[in-house]
C-alpha cells in the first residue's frame, strides 16, 4: 500500500494530499449549503402538491441518511415525538373505513416532521448554516410576494397568483403566503437596522415588497401575526442592547418605521377595491365565525367530541361532519391524532416555547435568528388556535431552527466545561493515564472549532 492509501493516517499524509484532502471537503461542504438554501428557497412555492419543496427535500433527506447522518442527543426529543404524534394519527386513520387517506395524510405530516428534524441537525453541524437558510428564505419570499402583488394588480397573466381577490403568490391559500413571509420582514428590518448601510436601499426595497405583499394577502391572523412578532422581536432588540445609544438609536427608527407603513397603508387605501376588502376582512368577527355553526361553535363541539373519542375520529374527517375544517391546532390534534397525538404536539410546543426563551437573552453568534424564529413560531402557536398550521411547511422549518439553535447552546456549554478543564488537566499530567491523556482536550483543536470565531 502506498504512503498516499486513504488508511494512512492523515498526520503522515504528503502536504499535497492534506491540500487535496481539504479542497474535496471544502466542496462537498459548498456542495451541501447550496442544497440546503435550495430546499428553503423552493419552500415559497407551493402552487401544486406534491410541490418541488417535498420532492427535493426527501432526495436530500435520502443523501444524507446513506452519507450517514446521525441523529444527536439533543435532537432526538424531536424525533421521538414527532413519531409518537404520527403514530397516533395512524391509530386515528383506521377509525374511518377509507383508512388511507388518513394514512396518506400521516404520511405527509411525519414527511414534514422530517424536515424539522433535518434542519435542526444541519444547523447543529455548522452554525453559519443559519444565515444561509434566512437569506434563501428572503428570496423566495421577494419572489413570491411579487407574483402575488402582480396578480392582485390583473397583470395579464398573473391571475392565477391571487384567490378571492387576495394575493396569495405561489400558494395555494392567502392564509398561508401571508404567514411565511413574517420571519423574512424580520429579517429585514434587522438588517436595516444593523448591517451595512451598503446594502439598505437593497434591503429597504425587498421589505416593501414583502409588506405590501403581506397587507394584500387580506389575512387577519397574518395581519395579527406580524403585529406580535414584530413588536415582541423588537422589544428583544432593545432589551439586549447594552449601550443606550444604539437603544435610542432602535426607538427613533421603529418609530420612523411604523410611521412609514401607516403612510403606505393610507396611500393603499385610496384604491377603493382595497378599502372595500380591507373594511371587510378587518372586522374582528366574520359571519363564517360566529353563530351555532360558526368556527367558534365548531370548536366547542371538537373538545366534547374527543371526550368520547381517544382514538380520534380519522385524519380530515372532521371537515366530512361539520362541512368545515377544524381551523384549531389543538382540536385537530385531538380529532385527527387522538389524545396520544393531542398530548405529543402539546409537549412539542411547550418544549420549544420553554428551550427556545432560555436563549432570547444569551449572547450568541445565533441569537438574531433565534430571536426571530421564536417569536414568529409563538406568533403561529397563537394563531394556531383560530387556523390549522400543522401543514405549513415554514413552520416546521421555523421548529428547526429553534432547535438547532438549542444544539448549538448546548454544545456551546460543552465546550465551556471542556476549556475551563483544561487548565486543570494540564495541572496534572502525572495523574492521568496515558489513554486518558490522548483523550484530553486539545486546546489548539478547540480554537479551530469555537463558534465565536465561526
Amino acid at each position: 500500500m502506498t504512503a498516499t492509501s486513504p488508511t494512512v493516517p492523515s498526520g503522515f499524509a504528503s502536504p499535497a494530499v492534506r491540500q487535496q484532502r481539504a479542497a474535496n471537503a471544502a466542496t462537498t461542504q459548498l456542495i451541501a449549503n447550496a442544497a440546503i438554501a435550495f430546499a428553503v428557497f423552493l419552500g415559497g412555492f407551493v402552487i401544486f402538491e406534491p410541490a418541488p419543496y417535498e420532492v427535493f427535500l426527501a432526495a436530500l433527506l435520502g443523501v444524507w441518511l446513506v452519507c450517514g447522518m446521525r441523529i444527536p442527543r439533543e435532537v432526538a426529543p424531536l424525533l421521538f415525538l414527532f413519531t409518537l404524534f404520527n403514530f397516533g394519527g395512524i391509530i386515528s386513520s383506521f377509525q374511518i373505513e377509507e383508512y388511507t387517506r388518513g394514512l396518506i395524510y400521516v404520511a405527509v405530516s411525519y414527511f414534514l416532521a422530517l424536515t424539522s428534524v433535518f434542519f435542526a441537525i444541519v444547523i447543529k453541524q455548522e452554525m453559519g448554516r443559519l444565515r444561509l437558510i434566512f437569506r434563501a428564505y428572503v428570496v423566495a419570499a421577494v419572489i413570491t410576494s411579487t407574483l402575488g402583488i402582480i396578480g392582485y394588480f390583473n397583470v395579464g397573466g398573473f391571475e392565477i397568483f391571487t384567490r378571492y381577490n387576495r394575493a396569495m403568490g405561489a400558494f395555494q391559500d392567502p392564509n398561508v403566503f401571508a404567514p411565511f413571509l413574517v420571519a423574512p420582514v424580520l429579517y429585514l428590518i434587522y438588517g436595516v437596522v444593523n448591517r451595512s448601510p451598503t446594502l439598505m436601499p437593497v434591503r429597504a426595497g425587498a421589505l416593501v415588497i414583502l409588506l405590501l405583499g403581506l397587507f394584500l394577502a387580506f389575512s387577519r391572523a397574518a395581519w395579527g401575526l406580524a403585529v406580535v412578532s414584530g413588536g415582541l422581536f423588537y422589544l428583544l432588540l432593545i432589551v439586549n442592547e447594552q449601550k443606550a445609544r444604539v437603544r435610542l438609536k432602535y426607538i427613533v427608527i421603529g418609530v420612523a418605521g411604523v410611521v412609514a407603513i401607516v403612510m403606505l397603508l393610507l396611500v393603499a387605501l385610496q384604491f377603493d377595491e382595497v378599502s372595500k376588502l380591507f373594511a371587510e376582512r378587518a372586522k374582528a368577527v366574520q359571519d363564517y365565525d360566529g353563530g351555532q355553526e360558526g368556527r367558534f361553535a365548531r370548536h366547542l363541539l371538537g373538545f366534547e367530541l374527543a371526550l368520547t373519542k381517544p382514538l380520534g375520529i380519522g385524519p380530515l374527517e372532521f371537515g366530512y361532519i361539520f362541512a368545515e375544517d377544524t381551523h384549531n391546532n389543538w382540536v385537530k390534534a385531538l380529532m385527527d391524532y387522538g389524545w396520544l397525538g393531542f398530548v405529543c404536539w402539546l409537549t412539542i410546543m411547550v418544549w420549544t416555547l420553554a428551550g427556545g426563551f432560555k436563549l432570547l437573552f444569551r449572547q450568541r453568534p445565533w441569537l438574531p435568528y433565534v430571536q426571530i424564529a421564536y417569536v414568529v413560531f409563538f406568533g403561529h402557536v397563537l394563531i394556531g388556535n383560530v387556523i390549522d398550521t400543522d401543514h405549513w411547511r415554514h413552520f416546521y422549518l421555523l421548529i428547526g431552527v429553534i432547535w438547532g439553535c438549542m444544539a448549538l447552546e448546548t454544545r456551546w456549554q460543552q465546550q465551556r466545561r471542556d476549556d475551563a478543564a483544561g487548565p486543570a488537566v494540564a495541572a496534572r499530567p502525572a495523574a492521568i493515564p496515558a489513554t486518558r491523556q490522548a483523550a484530553a482536550p486539545n486546546p489548539a483543536a478547540a480554537g479551530r472549532s469555537s463558534l465565536l470565531e465561526t
